[in-house]
C-alpha cells in the first residue's frame, strides 16, 4: 500500500499505516487507545452479553506502554496540521504515560478533560471509578482551531438564566454511556454525543478526522455523519469488519443478525 484514501478505514497496525500520511495532512484526531489493564473483553456486565461482543480485543503489556504511545502520538504530530488538535481518551491506569507521551513527543496540552458517566464498576475496596480522561492537545496553540459557538450561540442561556456555551465548555462533561442491549457491539465504545462535541468544537465540515485505534467505528461514523472526512485503522479483523459494514451501509446499530433488522443510520436518533 502506497497510498492513504480519506473516508476509508485500514485493517492494518496503526503505526505503518500512519506512516504512509502525507505530513500536514490531519485535521483533528479522535481516539481511544488500548488499556493495558489486563481487559476482559468478553466479561458479562452492564447489559453486554458475551455472545454480543466480537471477539479479538488486542492489549499492550503495561511495560511496553509507554513506548507504545510515544510511538503512535509521534505519527499524529507529523501528519496533523498546525492548526490540527488531538483528543486522547484514558483510563486512570496509565494516564501518567498519556501525559508524559504528550510532553515528549511536542504536544501542547490544551485541557485536561473530564467524562463524567452514569456509573461504574461496583466495588467493596476503593472508591468506584465512574469517569474517563480525555487530554485535548495541539500542534500548534497559536494556531489552533476552535469554534466556540458552534454548538450554542453567545446570548443563549439555560432555564436558570446561565450562559449555555459557558456551561457547555466547562472541562467536566457529564454525558451518558451508550448500552447497545440487543445489538451488536465492540466492548468498548464512546458515545455518540460525546465524539459530536469534539466534532463541532474542533473541526469543521470537510475536515480529515482520524481515529489510529478504531474498535467500532464510533469516529469514522459520526464523522461521516456530520459531513467531516474520515480516515481509520483498525488492528483486529472483526472489528474491522463490524466498522465497515456500519459505514458502507449508512447504519448506527447492528441488531443481533437471526432476530431483526438492521437501524438505519439516522442523525436525530443517533445523536
Amino acid at each position: 500500500m502506497k497510498i492513504i484514501e480519506f473516508n476509508k478505514i485500514y485493517n492494518r497496525n496503526c503505526i505503518e499505516g500512519m506512516k504512509l500520511i502525507p505530513v500536514n495532512t490531519i485535521d483533528l484526531v479522535i481516539t481511544d487507545p488500548p488499556f493495558a489493564i489486563e481487559f476482559k473483553a468478553k466479561k458479562s456486565n452492564y447489559n453486554r452479553m458475551a455472545s454480543r461482543v466480537l471477539e479479538g480485543y488486542n492489549e499492550i503489556p503495561k511495560e511496553r506502554y509507554y513506548e507504545f504511545t510515544v510511538n503512535w502520538m509521534k505519527e499524529c504530530f507529523r501528519s496533523l496540521k498546525e492548526s490540527g488538535s488531538m483528543y486522547v481518551f484514558s483510563g486512570w491506569n496509565n494516564l501518567k504515560d498519556i501525559l508524559n507521551a504528550i510532553d515528549e513527543v511536542g504536544f501542547v496540552t490544551v485541557n485536561h478533560i473530564i467524562w463524567k458517566y452514569q456509573f461504574g464498576v461496583i466495588t467493596e475496596k476503593k472508591y468506584v471509578t465512574s469517569h474517563y480522561h480525555c487530554l485535548y492537545a495541539c500542534k500548534n496553540n497559536n494556531k489552533r482551531k476552535f469554534l466556540p459557538y458552534a454548538r450554542f450561540r453567545k446570548d443563549e442561556k439555560t432555564d436558570k438564566g446561565r450562559s449555555l456555551h459557558y456551561e457547555d465548555k466547562e472541562d467536566v462533561w457529564y454525558i451518558k454511556r451508550e448500552y447497545w442491549t440487543g445489538d451488536q457491539k465492540t466492548p468498548t465504545k464512546l458515545p455518540a454525543e460525546l465524539i459530536k462535541k469534539i466534532l463541532l468544537y474542533s473541526s469543521e465540515k470537510e475536515d480529515v478526522i482520524l481515529d489510529p485505534f478504531l474498535g467500532s467505528g464510533q469516529v469514522a461514523v459520526i464523522s461521516k455523519m456530520l459531513d467531516r472526512r474520515y480516515l481509520g485503522f483498525e488492528i483486529v479483523k472483526e472489528y474491522f469488519r463490524f466498522a465497515k459494514e456500519r459505514l458502507e451501509k449508512d447504519v448506527y446499530r447492528i441488531k443481533d443478525r437471526s432476530k431483526s433488522k438492521n437501524h438505519t443510520l439516522d442523525l436525530s436518533s443517533a445523536l
